[in-house]
């Protein structure tokens, strides 16, 4: 059983530590961490670079990672020949890298605010660009039937896309019913 409690711990378990970064190359120029005048807190683009570049570098030194700011998220794009591989099998070790570069960013940024999403090899474009398909032939369905139609419990991320999807519909709405991972989005035909 493991018995480890802290973030330092996990990541130190995995080979990401403090202790661990001389034998790492040094990180690119625009990737270096800064401090705001009177802070203690790193730039949260400068911590999601830094902790990804560190990761896949121990990974596989021939991926790149590049970090962009949105409105209310941070977004990396990592690629390179074997990038997809790092998604995992169905996104599960791509959903994992995103929840601990969220907490590493929480903790070493101080912005909890802010979302992480991470692509690998277009991973994430692709399997959005199902979840829309996917939500337009459901939508025609529930449509003609008048009937709701239920899916299976997702991530939030999957029923935001479809929720994207379907916003704009005038024919269905769709809404998110249940708690954690039991949650599922549910599509009903819009009424009057």
């Amino acid at each position: 059983m493991d018995n480890r409690t802290n973030l330092d711990d996990y990541l130190a378990g995995l080979g990401i530590s403090d202790a661990d970064e001389s034998n790492l190359p040094p990180p690119a120029p625009e990737a270096a961490a800064t401090l705001p005048p009177g802070g203690t807190e790193e730039d949260p683009r400068a911590v999601l670079e830094r902790f990804l570049h560190e990761l896949v570098a121990r990974i596989d030194p021939g991926l790149q990672v590049q970090v962009r700011e949105t409105e209310d998220a941070l977004e990396a794009d990592i690629s390179g020949e074997n990038a997809a591989r790092l998604a995992g099998r169905d996104g599960r070790t791509l959903g994992a890298i995103e929840v601990i570069a969220y907490a590493v960013l929480t903790k070493r940024a101080g912005r909890g605010d802010l979302r992480v999403r991470v692509d690998v090899g277009g991973f994430r474009k692709r399997q959005a660009d199902t979840l829309t398909k996917l939500a337009e032939r459901l939508a025609i369905q529930v449509a003609k039937s008048g009937e709701a139609h239920e899916l299976q419990p997702m991530p939030a991320a999957e029923r935001r896309v479809i929720h994207i999807a379907l916003k704009e519909n005038p024919d269905v709405m769709s809404e998110s019913v249940g708690e954690g991972a039991a949650r599922r989005l549910i599509i009903r035909p819009r009424h009057g």
